[in-house]
Parts: C-alpha cells; structure tokens; sequence
C-alpha cells in the first residue's frame, strides 16, 4: 500500500518531462526531512525507551512489595488463627471487644453527627465569605480541611450502614435528630456546599494564569495545596481499590484496610482540564478571527506565548515540583494547538490565504517555544503531523484549481458565445479594433492567481501555479482553433445554410485582433504598453527559480507562436468563408468556355476591395499584410485548380493566353497599391509556368514541366496531369514524357511553396 502511495504521489510530482529537472531539488528536500525525521525519531526512542525502562523497574519493584505484604498479611493471619486457639476463652474475648468497638464508633458517629449542624453552617458562613473575595479566597485551606473531615463522617456513616449485619441498623440513616432533620438530609446539604467548594475551585483553575499575572501568589499557593492534598488521597484510594480487586478475600477479613475516603474525587484532573478548557475557549476566539483574516493568525495567538511565558517565570515556583508544571502546560496546549490546525486542514472549505498562514505559522511557532526553552523534539505530535509538504501542495492546488475552474468556465462561455453568434460578446478597443471581452478578463484573473501563489513566497508553489498557467493558456488555443475550424466548416459543405456567416466572420476578426493584443508590444517611449504575454512573463520572472528560467523562455516563446498561428488560422478562415461562399459560383466558370467573356477576375477583386473596405478599421493593422497576403494566395490556389472545374479546356484555336494574362493584369493593378503588392508578383509568376504547360509545343512540354518543378519542387503530378488533360491537343504520349521527366529531375527541397497547396 505504501508503494501504491508513492507511486501516486511520485505521479503527482512529475507529471511532464521537464519535470525531471526538479528531481535533484526533490530529492534534496527529501533528504533533509528525512534527516530531520530521522533525528526526531531517535530522540523520542531514547525518551520512550527510557521512560519504559523506568516503569518496567518500577513495576518490578512494586510486584516485589505487593509479594512482601502478601506474605507479611498471611503470616499475621496466621498468628491470629494460632493465637484464637491458644486462648481458651477467646470467643467471648472477641464478641465484647467487637461491642466496645462498635459502641466507641456509634458514639463518635453521634458526636459527630450532632455537630454536624453547626460545621455545616461554619463552611457556609466561610464559603460566603470567600465569595466577597474570589480572587483571594482566604478561607480555601480551612474550608477544604473541615469539608474533608465531612466528607470522611458521611462515607464512614454510610459504611458503616451498608457493612452493618443487623438489618434494623439502616434506620440509622434515617434516624431523627433534634432539630428534626434526618442524617440523610446533612448528607444532602453536605452535596450542596461541596459543590459550592467545587465552583471556587474550578473558578480559581479558570482564572489561574490571570492569578499569576496579578501577583497574587498566595491564592496559587492555596489552590495548589488543596489539589496536591486531593491528588495524594486519590492515589490511596486507588491503591485500595486495587487492593480490594487483587486480593478480596483478604480485604474483607481486614476491616482497616477499608476505612477511609472510598471514591476519587478527581480534583488534579479536573485542574488540568481547566487548563485544557481555557485554551480551547481562546483558540475558538482564535478560530472566528482566523476564518475571518488569516493574516491577523499570529497576532491573535500572541496570548498563547504570553500564557506559557507566565507558567515559567510565576507559577513553577509556586507548584509542586513533581507536577512539572510549566511542562505539563506546554503539553497541553501544544497538543490543542495541533487538533486545532489539524482541523482547520481538514475543513473542505479551507481557502488559500488560511493554507499559507498556516505553512507560514508552522516555523513561526516553533520559533517561539524555542524561545521560551522548549525545542521542536519535545513538541510531539508535531504541529501538523510532518504534512508542510502536502500542505504546500494542497495550497498550490487550490490555486491551480481556480485558475482550471475559471479558465473553464470562460471556455464554456466563449463557446456559447462564438455558437450563437452573440455580437455582445465582442467591443471595439481604444484603438477601434474588434476584441473579444473575456480576453482582458482572462489576464486579469491570471493576475489576481499569480499575487495569491506570489504571496507565499515559495518558488515551488509559484513555478507549479505558473506551470498550470502556461498550460492552461495553450489548450485555450487549442480551443479556439478547433472551434473556429469546426464553424467554418458547416459553412463549406454544398447547398449549406448560410446564416449567421457574417457574425462568423466578425468573430474570426475579433479573435485574430485578441491574439495580436496578446503578444505585440507597443513601443514604450512612444506612450505604448507593453502586450499582455510580455507583461505576464515579467511579472513571473521573478517569482520563479534560476533552474526555471529556461522554462519560462521557452514557454513564452511557444505561446507566441501559438498566438501568431491562431490569428493567422483565423484570417485564413475568413478568406476561405469568401471564397467558398461569395466565389463559389465564379469559380465552376474559370478556363471554361463562359470564362472568355466573363469578368471573374475583375468581379474578385472587387469583392476584395468592398471587404477591406468593411474590415480594414476594425482589424489590427498587423494583420493587414497577412490578410492581403491570404487574398491572393487563396485566389492563386483556387485559380490554379480551376484546371479541374468540370468543362475546363484550354484549345489550340482560343485566346487563352491573352485571357491569363489579362486575369493577372487585374491581380496586379488591385493588389500593387498595397504593401504587399511586390510579394504578391513574385507569388503570382507561377502564373506564367503554369501558361507554358499549356502553350508550349507537345515535344517541349516536358521541358516546361522540368522548368517547373526546378523552381517549385513541391508542385504535384497529379495537378500537372490535370493541365496537361485540359489541352485539347493532349495525348498519352505527352502525359508519359513528363512522368519520365519527373523520375529524372532530381531537385533539392525546401521551404513549401505555393504549389504545395495546389491539389
């Protein structure tokens, strides 16, 4: 089972490969709490082994007296059988000395009785007068002494009752005094003023570190003779109740052996329950200031160390020695300040903030009582029974479980949002452009997470809630791009519902603008700030250790890359809306017979400049080389392929030609005013190998597919079979020269090139 729970915990910790890195840090941590633990286990085996050899020795010792008094007791039991035989007349000896006994008990028990009365009403008058003065109590010593010898006539009374053989003799607790009460009512009176006695104890107990405090060193004094006396006739009572339990016979042939207080009364430990009872009512004061401010935990316990403070310097001198008084509070209160933590970590509703005061109030603690002389191997349990590290860990994911909770929360939202097309979900910025709202949002509830786990001032709860950030930031990528393709999508499926595809098409402008947010950094001496991910990154820098550093870099690095891929997913989706949608129809046209007199071209590129038109103040400027750049390669692509529109065929007799490059004159009077105009030339000279598969002579054709494929290594053969099908002059022969060609061009690959996308 242990295995099991390593493994999981292991699991836990290394949870990805650069996780292996921390291995060094994680097993240095481990070795030094094991050392400590090490070092706390051998000191509490020599204490117990010590403490268990002291009771095994005096166990041994006891058993050996027990053993001397049995013998001794047998003898004399002996010698008294012996000595009734010896004696002729010793029956009759024995029957009056019994009657003189039991008339000397009968008499004391009336005189006692008698004056029952009046010490009743003594304790009365002194109880009284001891509540005029409860902090001093003057009369606590007489009044415990006189209350014992009661307490003493009344068992020895009702002892003598239920031992009595004659039946007759149980009237005696009914018996009739002169004042007409009954022994049975002193009996109960007796109850009522015990209790009284009890109060003023216990009240003393209560307030016995304020006694101290004040000075009031004859009180402690009192109260501690009265407990000390209790505790020493408890004690005999239990020796006689043992006795009576191991050796019953002989106890009831020795009538002195039961003479006597007959019940423990408890009166030591009801003291240390009071000291237990003072410190759990302040540590639940503690409680409500804790659930409510965890900042103010160490403030509020300052009287715990003010209260051991008093028991060492006032009080250990004013105690017996053999309570080991300051010790014993120690104990107590070390041992309720665990339950307590204990229990605070246990309650479901533990927040953060209440987590960390209590990782950071574990060493403060320690401190403290090392102060005062008591160092951390005799403080046992510890504090928080050796669990700092699952503490830490439980705190950090609480963390990372708010940041998952909101991060999903967010996802289900936006993707409610983006579903129903919900043109409330995105704004304008400062700088007019489309953007989601729960972008800034998102950040700033990173934020709010980064200054909790920063608050704790460990790298490993930083470095482990960043860790969630960074991953929880990536699959909101991933997010994006799955759902943008997959709405894209219903929209590219023949004779589908157009509705609802220009909100989409808003959308994939918004979210294309929000990744821009994310990553550009406007320039700060010119008034700029700096992007979302840049200000991210140097608030986490510092929070983190030197080994996760390169972490942090390469992260980010991916996280940028992720951001530009996702805008420019976006983008191509918004043109690929234009062309499957707008264009759907002009495009069945190209190299078809209706193509010659049509104006495909110039129809295009004037939808093109009605949707820059619409777009181009609500899209980040950044994106504006991008989405001219798409334009063109996607009317590229999608001109090329038209090779295999259904009726496309290009005849010797047609003007073809001149129609192509009249189509690409068209192209580059739109796009040369742009930026981009330059780019888009170079990209559309294909334009012109693609005219010379067509036109060339059919013993040269071959030599225009090697021209080809020298400049654009990626063109594929399938495609060229569909322009060399679309000649009206082709043949079998011409299509397997150029399949020779192709096995015999050997040409160097590189970077992807337009023709790539060409199928």
């Amino acid at each position: 089972m242990a295995d099991v729970e390593s493994t999981v915990r292991l699991a836990e910790l290394l949870r990805h490969p650069e996780d292996l890195e921390k291995i060094p840090a994680l097993k240095a941590e481990f070795t030094r709490k094991k050392t400590a633990i090490d070092g706390q286990l051998r000191h509490g085996l020599k204490d117990q082994l010590e403490v268990t050899q002291a009771g095994m020795t005096s166990i041994t010792d006891g058993q050996r007296t027990v053993n001397l008094i049995k013998e001794e007791m047998m003898k004399i039991d002996k010698l008294c059988a012996e000595a009734q035989n010896m004696i002729h007349d010793f029956p009759h000896i024995n029957l009056v000395a019994q009657t003189h006994r039991n008339f000397e008990q009968v008499e004391k028990m009336k005189k006692d009785i008698d004056s029952f009365q009046d010490r009743l009403e003594r304790l009365e008058m002194l109880l009284g007068e001891d509540d005029q003065d409860p902090a001093n109590q003057p009369n606590l010593l007489q009044i415990h002494y006189e209350l014992t010898q009661l307490r003493e006539i009344r068992e020895e009374a009702m002892d003598q009752i239920e031992r009595s053989e004659d039946a007759s003799t149980e009237l005696i607790e009914n018996l009739r005094l002169d004042t007409g009460a009954t022994v049975q009512d002193y009996f109960t009176r007796l109850d009522d003023i015990i209790e009284w006695f009890d109060n003023h104890v216990g009240e003393a107990c209560i307030n016995l570190i304020e006694l101290v405090q004040a000075g009031n060193e004859g009180m402690v004094v009192r109260l501690a003779l009265v407990v000390e006396e209790e505790e020493r006739t408890d004690k005999k009572v239990k020796a006689l109740q043992d006795a009576q339990r191991e050796y019953k016979d002989l106890a009831s042939r020795l009538k002195s052996i039961a003479t006597g207080p007959k019940q423990l009364r408890g009166y030591k430990d009801k003291f240390l329950a009071s000291i237990k009872f003072v410190c759990q009512a302040k540590l639940e004061q503690v409680n409500e200031t804790f659930l409510e401010d965890p900042g103010k935990l160490e403030k509020s316990l300052k009287w715990y160390f003010n209260n051991l403070n008093t028991v060492k310097l006032g009080m250990q001198t004013l105690m017996p020695k053999k309570w080991k008084i300051f010790r014993t509070y120690c104990n107590i209160y070390h041992e309720l300040m665990h339950d307590w933590l204990i229990s605070r970590m246990e309650d479901p509703g533990l927040m953060p903030t209440q987590i960390l005061a209590i990782i950071d109030w574990v060493d403060k603690y320690y401190a403290k009582m090392q102060k005062l002389g008591v160092p951390e191997e005799h403080l046992t349990p510890h504090l928080i029974d050796n669990r700092s590290s699952e503490l830490v860990r439980e705190y950090r994911q609480v963390i990372i479980g708010k940041v998952e909770e909101w991060m999903n929360n967010m996802a289900v939202t936006d993707k409610k949002n983006l579903l129903e097309r919900d043109d409330n979900a995105y704004d304008k910025d400062e700088y007019g452009y489309f953007r989601t709202k729960t972008m800034g949002i998102m950040w700033g509830m990173l934020q709010q997470q980064l200054n909790v786990a920063s608050s704790s001032d460990r790298t490993d709860v930083c470095e482990g809630v960043i860790e969630a950030m960074f991953r929880a930031l990536a699959s909101r990528q991933r997010m994006w791009e799955s759902l943008v393709e997959a709405e894209v999508a219903r929209y590219l499926v023949p004779n589908s519902d157009q509705d609802g595809m220009q909100q989409l098409q808003d959308w994939l402008i918004a979210l294309a603008n929000d990744q821009i947010a994310c990553i550009d950094d406007s320039p700060e001496e010119m008034g700029g700030s700096p992007s979302y991910l840049t200000k991210f990154e140097r608030e986490i820098t510092p929070l983190v250790s030197a080994v996760y550093l390169p972490n942090i870099a390469a992260q980010v690095e991916s996280l940028k890359n992720g951001y530009i891929d996702l805008g420019t997913l976006c983008i191509q989706n918004f043109t690929t809306l234009i062309f499957k949608v707008d264009f759907r129809t002009i495009m069945t046209e190209f190299f078809t017979g209706a193509w010659y007199g049509a104006k495909g071209i110039a129809s295009i590129v004037n939808t093109f400049q009605d949707y820059l038109n619409d777009y181009k103040d609500v899209l980040n400027s950044s994106f504006e080389d991008i989405l001219i750049l798409e334009l063109s390669d996607q009317l590229l692509i999608h001109y090329l392929s038209s090779v295999r529109n259904k009726s496309a065929k290009f005849r010797r007799a047609d003007p073809f030609t001149d129609k192509i490059r009249d189509d690409v004159l068209h192209i580059f009077n739109f796009f040369d005013p742009t930026p981009s105009g330059q780019e888009v030339r170079e990209r559309w000279r294909v334009v012109k190998l693609f005219n010379n598969l067509l036109e060339s002579d059919k013993a040269r054709v071959s030599m225009a597919y090697e021209e080809f494929k020298v400049q654009y290594w990626d063109v594929q053969i399938g495609w060229v079979e569909a322009v060399l099908r679309s000649r009206d002059d082709f043949d079998r022969n011409m299509l397997n020269q150029v399949k020779a060609k192709a096995a015999e061009v050997n040409v160097e690959r590189g970077d992807e090139t337009i023709m790539s996308r060409v199928k």
